[in-house]
């Protein structure tokens, strides 16, 4: 038989839909329609200029929301951090119509409006439509802009050709509803794919900086702040594992569905990991300190003026224990940070500590190591393989780094 197309397939899924200040936004009364009819909850994010196309009221009232427009709303209720929260909310955010001003604005991080800031906050997949005049669309700068957004990992649909409001005939139609409708149904059907790559698996992370106590007030540890082990965290729970995060020290929050256990020094960095040793895939994404001092003075060591000595001591590293254990069909990650001679020291590294892939960084490199931006790294596995991946946000980064390894489990 024929497989029957599923007449809700955006069922329980949470769109946005950003509108902007084009003729073609009265196509997004279609939109809110066919996304609501397939069983998706929609919010409605509009630019002030979109209101003179289309009204709040009626994609409103479509989309059984409150339209959302400025990012300070007139009432004091906490509600303009909204931004954040829709975007830790949404399965995906649709702008459509993207008018050029608001391609612009996304594409170098402007936040004036509720579209643009929750565009920032988003963790989501976003799917940029264009609509504008054919001349505006195939300028350079527009043509740059949207080159832009694909490199931060946002989908854009090209323009559609035909009849423009100005009347002249060529590229900048907004697609039609219906097409727009099909594309957020495969990237969804995608990302459920994706997301489902491992179910069933046990992933565990470590991430951040450990700390080793010199006296009750100082302690030595490194510049590392978590960010790229915790969206790799986030990337595997998405992707539907059961997630097991250990933390060094760090203000970042735990990303959804990851269970988080937080440690302070390498010693308990060591213990947490042993605690779940029996994960199919480990990924050692934390900075952990080489060396503790050898003694921990129980009173503030006082400045005399006189030269000061520690004796340190090794701490135990954490990957090779694993690598010594590693049952049949375990993936052991590495991460190599290296200021010198760095795919030899990372391969030494790897067949050392029986890993199967490592991953290489420069601290010194522009937008790589340590931050919350980008990295730039170089996978290589156990087989030889090495894979130069450009400088991405650590989000497109961790999502790279998931699409090699998870084939290997």
């Amino acid at each position: 038989m024929p497989d029957v197309p599923d007449p809700r397939p955006l069922e329980g899924r949470r769109l946005l839909l950003g509108v902007t200040g084009g003729i073609a936004a009265y196509k997004a009364a279609v939109l809110v329609r066919l996304f609501k009819k397939a069983g998706a909850e929609v919010q409605v994010l509009m630019t002030p200029d979109a209101t003179r196309f289309i009204t709040p009221l009626t994609l409103g009232t479509l989309s059984e929301r409150e339209v959302l427009i400025e990012i300070f709303p007139e009432n004091a209720d906490g509600s303009w951090t909204k931004h954040v929260g829709l975007g830790l909310w949404a399965d995906l955010f649709v702008v459509a119509p993207a008018t050029a001003q608001t391609v612009a604005k996304l594409a170098h991080g402007f936040c004036d409006t509720m579209l643009t800031a929750t565009a920032l906050a988003a963790r989501c997949p976003l799917l940029i439509c264009p609509a504008m005049d054919h001349d505006m669309y195939r300028h350079p700068a527009t043509r740059a802009n949207l080159e832009r957004l694909r490199s931060y990992g946002y989908e854009v649909m090209e323009a559609a050709h035909g009849e423009l409001a100005s009347g002249l005939v060529g590229e900048g139609r907004l697609p039609e509803p219906e097409a727009i409708f099909d594309r957020v149904v495969a990237m969804l059907a995608g990302a459920t794919e994706a997301a489902g790559s491992l179910a069933g698996r046990h992933v565990l992370v470590t991430a951040g900086p450990t700390r080793e106590a010199l006296d009750p007030v100082r302690y030595l540890t490194n510049h590392s702040t978590g960010t790229m082990g915790f969206a790799l965290a986030e990337a595997a729970a998405r992707r539907g594992a059961r997630v097991t995060l250990v933390a060094g020290p760090t203000a970042l929050p735990t990303p959804p569905g990851v269970t988080r256990v937080d440690v302070v020094t390498a010693e308990e960095m060591h213990a947490a990991v042993q605690a779940h040793r029996d994960a199919d895939l480990v990924i050692g994404a934390a900075a952990v300190s080489d060396f503790a001092p050898e003694a921990i003075s129980a009173s503030k060591i006082k400045k005399t003026g006189a030269e000061m000595v520690l004796r340190l001591r090794p701490t135990p590293d954490i990957l090779a224990a694993l690598g010594r254990e590693k049952r049949p069909g375990q993936v052991l990650v590495g991460f190599a940070l290296e200021t010198d001679d760095g795919p030899a020291n990372a391969r030494r590294k790897l067949e050392a500590k029986n890993l199967d892939w490592i991953v290489l960084n420069d601290p010194k490199e522009p937008g790589a190591g340590f931050g919350p931006g980008t990295n730039r790294v170089t996978l290589l596995a156990r087989d030889g393989t090495v894979e130069d991946l450009p400088r991405m946000p650590k989000r497109a980064v961790a999502e790279a780094i998931l699409d090699r390894v998870a084939v290997s489990l």
